[in-house]
């Protein structure tokens, strides 16, 4: 029988609020035209609209209500919430500013939670600075989110500023790298993009979302010789692999790398995969993932690595003797 003491400290260290007030439209419309050409290509003819009225339906939950229950069946103890900045690309229904003071007003709903990476855009000048700085500063936000598919390289300039706060507070700053919507440019999100500023930046902490999934010959040696660069495997789930996600994923615990990779889900693509318990009880008790890992590297995996990352004080004294203790 398992006791409680038995069971694993968990965080996501990838999740989104599955809002239509964060999301461009048009992000969305691309995704359901993906789906509709390869159903048109497979001989499937849904009713037209089908996939975007339901990826549309998927993103209610405004105050992340849903999102809590979800954790609460899954294990998950505490979830980073990935705020991007796609506003200098496509229209969105809020402004960063309005984005920030949401998720703030998010995590007094349901406190203790949640942690907050807010986007930056460094084509913003001054004033996304400020905006950063105050974000950090008022509501606590424990790192940064950024989209280089937007169009600009995570070793740009226009960053450093942000990177030399994130020094002085301890921030680290998670990146999405691989694939993206359509509409996005996928050459700044290449992994290599991020040398730069990880050599120039030592003292910032900087995470590959979806590292552990794409480009990996690349994150790979990344992750092995730079010692400020994580790997995240966000989207695992949706993610097409020959032998699937299970095979892929225990292939990559078995690389010598398990103190530098953090466990994420990306939610809310996992409701198209039926959810985050299912695969949370795949992952941690599954026959496949963590075969012939260590149990402590398993715990550096599901919590232990996102814990060293965060900035001082950002896991209570409630959470942190389970993790230390793992």
């Amino acid at each position: 029988m398992t006791s409680p003491t038995d069971l694993p400290v968990i965080f996501d260290a990838h999740c989104h609020v599955a809002s239509a007030d964060f999301i461009p439209e048009r992000f969305v419309a691309d995704v359901a035209a993906n789906i509709e050409r390869r159903h048109t290509a497979e001989g499937i003819r849904p009713r037209p609209g089908r996939a975007l009225d339901a990826l549309q339906a998927q993103h209610r939950d405004d105050m992340a209500d849903e999102l809590v229950q979800e954790m609460d069946r899954a294990g998950i103890a505490r979830t980073v919430l990935l705020v991007p900045d796609f506003g200098m690309l496509h229209p969105m229904r809020l402004s960063l500013d309005e984005m920030a003071a949401r998720h703030h007003e998010i995590r007094q709903r349901h406190p203790g939670r949640f942690w907050v990476f807010i986007g930056v855009d460094p084509r913003r000048g001054k004033e996304g600075l400020r905006d950063f700085e105050r974000h950090v500063t008022e509501y606590g936000f424990e790192g940064i989110k950024l989209y280089p598919p937007c169009g600009y390289s995570p070793s740009d300039e226009g960053l450093f500023p942000y990177y030399e706060i994130c020094a002085e507070r301890g921030l680290p700053v998670f990146l999405h790298t691989g694939p993206t919507a359509g509409s996005f440019a996928y050459e700044p999100a290449h992994p290599l993009q991020i040398d730069r500023a990880a050599r120039t930046f030592p003292g910032v902490n900087f995470i590959l979302g979806h590292g552990g999934l794409v480009h990996l010959d690349v994150t790979g040696y990344l992750a092995s010789y730079r010692r400020n660069v994580y790997l995240d495997i966000g989207g695992f789930a949706g993610t097409a692999f020959p032998d699937g996600w299970e095979a892929h994923l225990n292939r990559l615990f078995r690389l010598g790398l398990n103190h530098k990779i953090v466990f994420g889900t990306d939610w809310p693509l996992n409701r198209m995969t039926n959810g985050l318990t299912r695969l949370v009880e795949k992952v941690v008790h599954g026959p496949t993932v963590f075969a012939g890992v260590k149990r402590r590297e398993q715990q550096l995996i599901l919590s232990g690595n996102l814990t060293r990352l965060l900035p001082a004080g950002a896991v209570d004294a409630v959470d942190a003797p389970a993790v230390a203790g793992s």
